[in-house]
């Protein structure tokens, strides 16, 4: 397989710039290819509760999960089998993280499910950087698919950089639905479709992912054009980016590169389309179509949202210069068949027999989401292998929870209003009472202000009903942070926020850095749509539950915060927290250690 760096990419294009012409090997009449796509599966292998709105009435149900993604590809391939039609199965990256099942397998788990899957390639994300290289190793090693990153160089990471199954591209030749793999690309098939998926990376990995090693990511404008030069060079015109950097960098990307036809994305959670039939949002266009710089050429941009709840299908057609004549589709999501009045999903609150066909015959009217069955033998593997050591990790019942509450990242996604999530203040808070116990300030020596969390620490909603611990540990708050205490200049905190809200006002940006806080509060607003805002005031609870007094917040003084040590070291774009620090920090960071 393709072991080349960019550096060695590059010459090559120089060498054949030189020495020949591109090989003619493509069809000259269109062709039409079906990629079904999926991203930030984050180890959703059971479905998530949702709800949604048929016909103004509220329905609780369940989207997705591994067996029913298995399931619908298995449809998906059959329809194209049946119709003598090239397909391909793409992931957008971030497999990894995001449930109690990861929490206890680790990787082994994803690896083991996704190879059941068919997939023809996955982009890197920057959660497969969140146990260590080496484990991301053993991951790459055990699926049976190729992990695509144009931009990565892993020569002088010690863990990744003999592994053979992480490619800049894969190269498919088709004839009909028989597909196959191109391994010398200067001998490639005569009188077969050629199509190359090459992968890209965040370029600004570090700053998100911590522990990435040795690892070098490359620009990733100029490593995309310089990739498909290469490919172009030898003769493959149809050009597809799998890409983890969020929609709306992708639609940038499309905006600065010559030749990609089709950008498969991720990392945003973006599921692109128009769900407001359901009573969801408008996410943007699917299967949008971007100009490119030489004012020729187009892109056409996807992604499938988050959590193993949809899945995308968009039918390309190339003509055979390889330039894209159609290019459509749309996101399905994934209903379960059993629907219930509330959110707490009482036997006494599901639908009856009559209201049920109801809600079957208005799904069945919409293109956006079905009812789809699971597929028995994963569903099966699942709950035989993995749930019963998951069920036993959740531990006891700490409470009950009287009404669902929400998560969403940025406010006004998804219906929420102008504040935005439920769950993230409530974080907040929990961070400050905990970091002002008399137990805390003894080790610390500091009375905490107020405290600060980014969105995207946060992970799922909170469910109505029982609350068990690990409701908490391996779901709602996964990752491996601690807490931290720092004293920081009000300055520095205004600059945060500015900076950090700005950066998620574009639609399908990442919005994982959002902040929320535990008493301060803040009013932005947005100047210019999806694109620029200004902060309008930041103030501190000074008083007390009883008696709250909001005080504005001081350039000029110095505030002790609480926050988890991954924002407090500047990650994912909170950089004022981290160059507040540089000079002089008094910092605590607050681990528990065994014995």
């Amino acid at each position: 397989m393709f072991q080349k760096s960019l550096s060695v990419i590059a010459i090559a294009i120089a060498l054949a710039g030189c020495s020949q012409d591109p090989q003619t090997t493509s069809n000259h009449e269109d062709f039409t290819l079906t990629v079904a796509h999926i991203n930030d599966t984050h180890s959703n292998f059971d479905p998530v509760k949702s709800s949604f709105k048929a016909n103004g009435t509220s329905v609780y149900n369940e989207f997705g999960g591994y067996p029913r993604l298995q399931q619908m590809a298995k449809g998906y391939k059959q329809e194209a089998l049946n119709d003598n039609q090239s397909f391909l199965f793409l992931h957008g990256g971030d497999a990894w993280q995001g449930s109690a099942y990861f929490k206890i397998n680790q990787g082994a788990m994803n690896a083991a499910l996704l190879s059941q899957m068919g997939l023809d390639g996955m982009a890197l994300g920057n959660h497969e950087f969140d146990l260590s290289n080496k484990k991301l190793n053993q991951f790459i090693n055990s699926v049976n698919f190729p992990i695509l990153a144009a931009n990565v160089d892993v020569s002088q990471d010690p863990d990744l950089k003999d592994q053979k199954n992480l490619h800049p591209f894969r190269v498919f030749a088709f004839d009909g639905n028989k597909k196959t793999v191109v391994t010398d690309l200067n001998h490639l098939p005569k009188d077969k479709n050629l199509v190359a998926v090459f992968g890209l990376a965040l370029d600004d990995m570090p700053n998100i992912a911590p522990h990435t090693g040795k690892v070098k990511f490359n620009n990733m404008v100029k490593s995309a054009q310089a990739t498909v030069d290469y490919l172009q060079s030898k003769g493959v015109d149809n050009i597809i980016a799998l890409t983890h950097i969020g929609n709306s960098v992708d639609l940038n990307l499309a905006s600065k590169v010559n030749g990609i036809d089709l950008i498969v994305g991720g990392h945003s959670h973006t599921l692109l389309g128009d769900f407001t039939n359901l009573g969801l949002s408008n996410n943007g266009t699917y299967a949008q179509m971007v100009k490119n710089p030489n004012g020729v050429g187009e892109t056409c941009v996807v992604q499938a949202g988050e959590y193993a709840q949809a899945i995308g299908r968009v039918n390309v057609t190339f003509d055979a210069q390889g330039d894209v004549v159609s290019c459509k589709g749309h996101n399905t999501l994934l209903s379960n068949d059993e629907f219930f009045h509330s959110a707490d999903r009482l036997a006494n609150e599901k639908f009856s027999a009559k209201d049920t066909a109801k809600v079957e015959q208005f799904i069945d009217e919409q293109e956006n989401i079905v009812i789809a069955p699971e597929d028995s033998a994963m569903r099966s593997e699942i709950d035989t292998q993995y749930k019963p050591a998951v069920d036993k990790a959740y531990g006891k019942t700490i409470g009950q929870v009287p009404v669902e509450l929400k998560h969403e990242r940025r406010p006004g996604d998804r219906g929420t209003d102008d504040h935005g999530s439920d769950v993230a203040p409530i974080v907040a808070e929990g961070q400050y009472y905990w970091t002002n116990t008399p137990a805390v300030r003894k080790v610390t020596g500091m009375k905490v202000d107020f405290s600060l969390i980014g969105a995207g620490g946060i992970r799922t909603n909170i469910e109505a009903g029982e609350y068990r611990e690990g409701n908490v540990s391996l779901e709602l708050l996964p990752f491996s942070n601690f807490m931290s205490v720092v004293p920081v200049k009000g300055r520095a905190i205004r600059e945060l926020l500015q900076n950090a809200v700005s950066a998620t006002l574009p639609e399908g940006s990442h919005a994982g850095k959002f902040p929320y806080g535990g008493h301060i509060r803040y009013t932005f607003t947005e100047t210019s749509a999806h694109k620029a805002g200004k902060l309008n005031s930041v103030e501190v609870m000074t008083g007390t539950e009883k008696h709250p007094v909001w005080t504005p917040l001081d350039d000029n003084k110095t505030y002790n915060v609480a926050i988890n040590n991954y924002n407090a070291t500047g990650n994912d774009g909170w950089t004022p927290l981290y160059t507040s620090q540089k000079d002089h920090s008094g910092r605590v960071d607050l681990v528990y250690v065994n014995g």
